[in-house]
């Protein structure tokens, strides 16, 4: 049984998609986004006094934190978008605007970071706050991309089953970061420890969704 559900989840190549120059220019969005981090660590390499290249490190390691927290958030909805898509097949004009939303908040996200690595010490409730909604308006894009491809049909329909779990981790991410964006006022620290854990889970995606899927075959056995 588990073979076969496994095949039908590894058999995500369509010769007919709709989908490449959606795919293309997501993609090129993606790069584009990441390019653009890279932009805070620069400006912080023109100091304005005579301190050595360590202590221009060190006296700016917010930057450098922001800049690596900045670039696995952006890889990670890069992983999690590549992935829904290649199981999407069809495609309609609400799903590119659908799609433009993801890519609106990935194209923002440098934006938190750079408040993150501005501002995390001296007002560091509020910059993880300000960014960790960012986490939120992400699984929230993530969510209505994947429940507009699922309920419209566009989607290979022998992967319907799996496609399902996706969604529905992705509208539990939704109101996880809500409820996590107001633990950032009451403690940085542990919000970042959800944050951690959420990053775990998103960064293998398949493999968490299809573990989830065989726990639910093995109950209905």
């Amino acid at each position: 049984m588990f073979s076969n559900m496994e095949h039908k989840m590894n058999n995500n190549k369509h010769p007919d998609k709709e989908t490449t120059r959606i795919e293309a220019f997501s993609d090129g969005v993606f790069a584009i986004a990441i390019t653009l981090l890279i932009l805070e660590l620069i400006a912080i390499m023109h100091p304005q006094n005579d301190e050595t290249l360590l202590n221009l490190l060190l006296n700016n390691w917010q930057s450098l934190m922001a800049f690596a927290i900045g670039f696995l958030t952006i890889l990670i909805c890069w992983i999690n978008h590549h992935l829904i898509f290649t199981y999407i097949n069809k495609s309609d004009s609400n799903l590119m605007w659908v799609n433009g939303f993801v890519l609106f908040v990935v194209t923002f996200t440098p934006f938190p970071t750079a408040i993150l690595a501005g501002y995390f010490v001296k007002e560091q409730q509020h910059a993880m706050a300000f960014f960790g909604f960012n986490y939120f308006l992400m699984s929230l894009a993530a969510y209505c991309i994947t429940a507009y491809t699922y309920n419209k049909h566009l989607i290979a329909e022998d992967s319907r089953e799996l496609y399902f779990i996706f969604k529905k981790i992705w509208l539990y991410c939704s109101l996880y970061t809500f409820i996590i964006f107001f633990v950032c006022f009451i403690s940085v620290p542990v919000a970042i420890f959800f944050y951690c854990l959420m990053f775990v889970v998103f960064a293998y995606p398949k493999e968490f969704a299809t573990r989830i899927l065989k726990r639910k075959h093995n109950r209905e056995k």
